[in-house]
């Protein structure tokens, strides 16, 4: 973990989905590595930190997990609560190894190709199931997606707040074309 990233962040590691049954039980979509885990770390909080959610999962269902809400009985009081984003302390979140990150590290941090220009920002990063992407929000505010390799995004400096990207040659060339189309830059050279 590095320094300045537990004091009292929270990190997002799951949201309630639709109602699972008429006894309260929720559907539940966890973002953390083994789904299971986000039970690991004790009770949850939603994004303002004013409401607690102590889980206990009871299955699978459809790809998801099932869970149990402590205070939640019924279909109606489940359906309520779908959408909601659970949280956690990021200083319960377990030590990484070095070339791991956690997604919330990397959002919004500024973007500059390999000769230093600045391109945007980091939006989302995401796995389709071919890998994982970085969506960069790029300073003519389109969007570029980009392989989130070492090759791709060979440099990361979370102190410094900044991801050096080097596209892929293929992803370049369809971007130079739909700027080109949308009347936007035709070259990075022209962003910086």
């Amino acid at each position: 973990m590095s320094e300045g990233m537990s004091d009292g962040t929270r990190i997002c590691v799951g949201v309630i989905g639709a109602p699972h049954g008429v006894r309260g039980e929720v559907r539940l979509k966890s973002f953390t590595a083994d789904p299971e885990d986000i039970v690991a770390y004790g009770q949850l909080t939603d994004e303002t930190g004013n409401r607690q959610f102590a889980l206990t999962l009871t299955g699978w269902a459809k790809g998801m997990l099932v869970a149990r809400i402590k205070g939640v009985g019924d279909r109606s009081t489940a359906e309520a609560l779908k959408g909601t984003e659970l949280y956690v302390d990021r200083a319960l979140l377990p030590e990484l190894e070095e070339e791991e990150y956690y997604h919330a590290d990397l959002i919004g941090l500024e973007v500059e190709d390999v000769e230093g220009r600045p391109q945007g920002k980091v939006k989302t990063l995401d796995n389709f199931g071919a890998g994982d992407v970085m969506e960069v929000e790029l300073t003519d505010g389109t969007s570029l997606v980009v392989p989130f390799t070492r090759r791709a995004v060979p440099e990361i400096d979370l102190e410094g707040g900044r991801v050096v990207i080097d596209p892929p040659q293929e992803i370049e060339g369809e971007f130079e074309a739909e700027s080109e189309e949308d009347g936007g830059a035709t070259d990075r050279e022209g962003r910086g």
